[in-house]
C-alpha cells in the first residue's frame, strides 16, 4: 500500500539527575563532595533510506521515544547517555512540525540517500554536587535535575523524486505507457482511476542514459482544490524536471483532446506548490504526447490538437502506449529536456541531443 502522509509523535530522552554524594573513607572524616553529573538524554534522528518508498510503517507505530539519561552516582561517576532513536523514512520526505497555534511549519527535507537530521534534542543531564564545590563552600548540598528532552508532533509528507512526471486525464494511458517504457508493473484496466497511487519507473535508453518517470494518478477539473485527491497527487510533481502531458486522441473517452489538455494545464497552473528553487508546476517544460493513435478513428482530432499546441510552442509526439509506436522519438525528446535541466547553469545544452523535427507533429 502506498502511503504518502503520516503524523507521528517524537520524544527525546530526559537528562539524568545529578547526584549529591560525599566521600566516606576511613581516616577521612570530612570527605569532599563526589556526586557525578546525570547523563544526557538520547536524541531522535530521521534518516533517508533508499530502500523505502512509502510511509506505510507509520500507520502502525506513531510514537517514538529516545532513552532517558541515567542519574549521576557517587565517586564522580557520570550517568550513562540515553539511547538515540533513528527513524528511517523514504527519500523525498518533507517534515513539518506542529506549532503551538496548530499550524505546521517545515523543518526538514530529506532529498538524498542517508540524509540525517536531528529532529528532537535530548535533555542535558543535571550537575552533581561536586560541580558546585568552591573554596568557600566545600560541602555543597546542591544537585540539579536533568532537563527534559524535546517532544514534537510531526507530519511527514512524501514527495516522489522523479525526473519526469506523467500527467493527464484518468484512463489516458499513463500506466500503460510507464509499463512499456520501464519495468514498473502498475495496475492497468479500461476504466477511470485505475491508478490510485503514484508509480515510479526507471527508463533506460542505452549509453548510460537513464531517467526516472512518475506515473501520477489521473487528474480531473478542480484537482488543485483537492477534487479526486488531486492536491496530494499534484504535490508529487513538484520535484520533477519535465512534465509529459498524455492526451487521449481517440473517440473512446467522448471528450475533446484540446479541452482535455487545457483543463489539466489550468490545474497545473493553479496548484500553489513550488519546488526548492521556487519553480511552480506551470513553469516546468512540457512535452505533449497524443496517445492511442492505434485507435484513432478521426484524424481531425489529432490535427486540431497539433494546431493548438503549435500556437503554444509545445512539441507533440503521436504515440501508442499499447503498441509502442512513436515511443522512441518521445523518449529521446524527454531525455533532451531532462539532460538540459540537469546541466542548466553548468554547461550549454548539447546540440546533438535535440530531437529530430520529423519526429514530432
Amino acid at each position: 500500500m502506498f502511503v504518502d502522509e503520516a503524523e507521528i509523535h517524537v520524544a527525546a530522552g530526559h537528562g539524568g539527575r545529578g547526584a549529591m554524594s560525599f566521600r566516606r573513607e576511613k581516616f577521612v572524616p570530612r570527605g569532599g563532595p563526589n556526586g557525578g553529573d546525570g547523563g544526557p538524554g538520547g536524541h531522535v534522528y530521521l534518516v533517508a533510506n533508499p530502500n523505502l518508498n512509502t510511509l506505510l510503517n507509520f500507520r502502525y507505530q506513531k510514537i517514538f521515544e529516545a532513552g532517558r539519561g541515567a542519574h549521576g552516582e557517587g565517586s564522580n561517576r557520570t550517568g550513562r547517555t540515553g539511547d538515540d532513536v533513528t527513524i528511517d523514512v523514504p527519500i523525498g520526505t518533507v517534515v513539518y512540525e506542529r506549532q503551538p497555534d496548530g499550524e505546521y511549519v517545515q523543518v526538514a527535507d530529506l532529498t538524498r540517500s542517508s540524509d540525517r537530521v536531528r529532529i528532537a534534542k535530548g535533555g542535558l543531564g543535571g550537575r552533581g554536587n561536586a560541580t558546585f564545590a568552591t573554596s568557600t563552600n566545600r560541602a555543597p548540598r546542591r544537585a540539579e535535575p536533568g532537563l527534559p528532552g524535546e517532544e514534537k508532533d510531526l507530519r511527514l509528507h512524501l514527495k516522489l523524486l522523479a525526473d519526469v512526471g506523467l500527467v493527464g486525464y484518468p484512463n489516458a494511458g499513463k500506466s500503460t505507457l510507464i509499463s512499456r517504457i520501464s519495468a514498473a508493473k502498475p495496475k492497468i484496466a479500461d476504466y477511470p482511476f485505475t491508478t490510485l497511487a503514484p508509480n515510479l519507473g526507471v527508463v533506460t535508453l542505452g549509453d548510460d542514459r537513464t531517467f526516472v518517470v512518475a506515473d501520477v494518478p489521473g487528474l480531473i477539473e478542480g484537482a488543485h482544490e483537492g477534487h479526486g485527491l488531486g492536491h496530494r497527487f499534484l504535490s508529487h510533481l513538484e520535484r520533477t524536471k519535465v512534465l509529459v502531458h498524455l492526451v487521449d486522441v481517440s473517440s473512446a473517452s467522448g471528450r475533446d483532446a484540446v479541452d482535455d489538455f487545457e483543463i489539466i494545464s489550468r490545474e497545473l497552473a493553479l496548484f500553489p506548490g513550488r519546488d526548492a528553487s521556487g519553480e511552480r508546476l506551470e513553469d516546468k517544460p512540457v512535452i505533449a504526447a497524443a496517445n492511442k493513435i492505434d485507435a484513432l478513428d478521426d484524424p481531425s482530432r489529432l490535427e486540431r490538437l497539433a494546431a493548438h499546441l503549435r500556437t503554444k510552442g509545445i512539441p507533440l509526439y503521436p504515440v501508442s502506449a499499447a503498441t509502442g509506436e512513436g515511443l522512441p522519438a518521445l523518449l529521446e525528446a524527454i531525455w533532451t529536456q531532462v539532460r538540459a535541466r540537469q546541466t542548466v547553469n553548468m554547461e550549454p545544452e548539447t546540440p546533438d541531443l535535440a530531437p529530430r523535427p520529423s519526429d514530432r507533429v
